[in-house]
């Protein structure tokens, strides 16, 4: 049924690991096929269904590092082309030195345990008792969660100019997902100027480098959380360096990079597939 809605084109793109699967027995189309890997996406399909798709034959491109060696691992080839990102949408409009330490913000998720975000919840809790002045920002695709403390303030669905607002509100930017293929929501804080503490996983370390354009702690460890913030709130000099440094980094991965990047592997031949750096 597939065929039936694809025009002739120069190349097909599968961003999903079904519509790979689809993609790869469909054998006369007339453009290459190419598969642009986001995430080990098993949360949505059996591990031997999702993997099976990362052996078919198609061109793959992966957005992170991390995702790189898993292809590699299974003896594919890929091109690795990093995300880009909309820094007209995102950016700093107060600088960090001028932000209350005691704002801290993160993304709330509670149908994705993934998200890690009752970790968070539980760190902004301890830290609390020890700091009766922190405030916290959450934001979220659901609705408020009822047990959500009444001290923490939760936007549903902001607006695009509401969420930069909130980014440049917070001094720190919690990220405890335990797995992401690009963590985006703490990109977003880098743009606008927040200090990052993320859990050391793939989709993090492609823009966070530990003590320096970020914090990086265990994943599923709360504790570890509460220390970074507590940390930060301390030692006002690091924490402006790491949100300095994060925002400084971040600046690299434009879309004019990728959309370069992306835009030479359509134009290659496919029969070589190589790792495009940025």
């Amino acid at each position: 049924m597939l065929r039936v809605f694809l025009p002739r084109a120069d190349a097909y793109v599968a961003t999903w690991w079904t519509t790979a699967e689809q993609l790869a027995t469909l054998e006369d189309l007339s453009g290459k096929k190419l598969y642009l890997i986001q995430h080990l996406e098993t949360w949505l399909g059996s591990e031997d269904e999702v993997m099976a798709t990362w052996k078919a034959p198609l061109e793959k491109v992966v957005i992170a590092r991390w995702l790189e060696d898993v292809a590699h691992e299974m003896g594919e080839s890929c091109h690795y082309i990093p995300n880009g990102l909309d820094f007209t949408k995102f950016g700093c409009d107060l600088p960090p030195e001028s932000r209350d330490p005691m704002r801290l913000a993160m993304l709330f998720s509670h149908s994705l345990p993934w998200k890690g975000s009752f970790d968070g919840l539980s760190a902004l809790i301890a830290l609390k008792d020890k700091f009766p002045n922190l405030k916290a920002e959450f934001f979220g695709i659901n609705e408020r969660p009822q047990d959500l403390p009444s001290w923490i303030i939760y936007h549903k669905q902001p607006e695009q100019a509401e969420l930069r607002r909130i980014y440049n509100r917070a001094s720190i930017f919690l990220a405890p997902s335990l797995s992401e293929g690009w963590g985006l929501p703490p990109c977003e804080a880098m743009m606008c100027g927040a200090a990052v503490i993320a859990t050391d996983i793939g989709g993090h370390r492609e823009f966070c480098t530990d003590g320096d354009t970020a914090l990086l702690v265990p994943a599923n460890s709360p504790d570890a959380f509460a220390d970074a913030a507590e940390k930060l709130i301390h030692d006002p000099e690091l924490r402006l360096r790491i949100a300095r440094n994060g925002h400084q980094n971040i600046q690299k991965f434009t879309w004019d990079a990728a959309c370069n990047a992306f835009e030479s592997v359509l134009l290659a031949s496919s029969a070589a597939p190589t790792v495009t750096c940025s």
